[in-house]
Parts: structure tokens; sequence; C-alpha cells
């Protein structure tokens, strides 16, 4: 049952990051209002993916480099995807902001892993 449940977390989770980056920027949900200062951007977004990174972690223990593949994959299609809609622009700095978060997330998740009882077999 714990699985099913970090599987529909980490499908909210990747919801949401669609939704917040493929949005217009009206429609884009926004913390403290659409004048936000920069560094509330990348916090933001590095906070997003690491979240994403950690979940993805939990639903793949042993494979980090699938997870890795997995959010890099999701940051960079998502930025390209940015491309299409009208008042977005996508940006490299974006993608690795974005990439280094969710790697983060593995990382900080492949450590709690670590030190967690293994299930006897």
């Amino acid at each position: 049952m714990r699985r099913n449940h970090l599987i529909a977390a980490a499908a909210v989770c990747l919801a949401l990051i669609v939704y917040a980056t493929l949005a217009t920027l009206a429609g884009r949900p926004v913390l403290m209002g659409h004048a936000e200062a920069y560094w509330v951007v990348v916090i933001e977004r590095f906070s997003a993916y690491c979240l994403l990174g950690f979940l993805l972690s939990f639903l793949l223990p042993g494979r980090f480099k699938l997870a890795c593949a997995f959010v890099i994959a999701v940051a960079i299609g998502l930025e390209a995807l940015q491309a299409i809609v009208p008042d977005r622009d996508p940006g490299v700095l974006d993608v690795l902001q974005k990439a280094s978060g969710g790697i983060l997330g593995i990382i900080l998740a492949q450590t709690v892993l670590a030190f967690l009882p293994r299930p006897p077999s």
C-alpha cells in the first residue's frame, strides 16, 4: 500500500510541475505575488524538483542513474515545451537549476534509504 501512496505523490508532484512550467504567466502559481524576486523563483524550481527527485528515489530504490535520468529528462523536456507557450521562455540556466534540485533530492533520499532497516528476507 505504501508504494501506491508514493506513486500518487510523485504523480501529483509531476502534474503540478508540468502545470507551473507550461501555464501562461497569468495562470502560473506564485508564492509572493507576480513581482517575485528572482531568488524566490529559483527556490521554487529547485525545491519542486528536489521533492520530485526525493519521491522518485523512494519509488526506484537502488536505481540512482534511472532516477537521475528521469528528473533530467523531465527538466529538459518541459523547458523545451516552454518554447511553444507564447509568453514563456526556456533557458539553459533553468534546466540546470531544476536538474540540480532533482539530483539533490535523489541523493537525500538515497542517504535516508541507506540508514533505514531492511525488511527480513
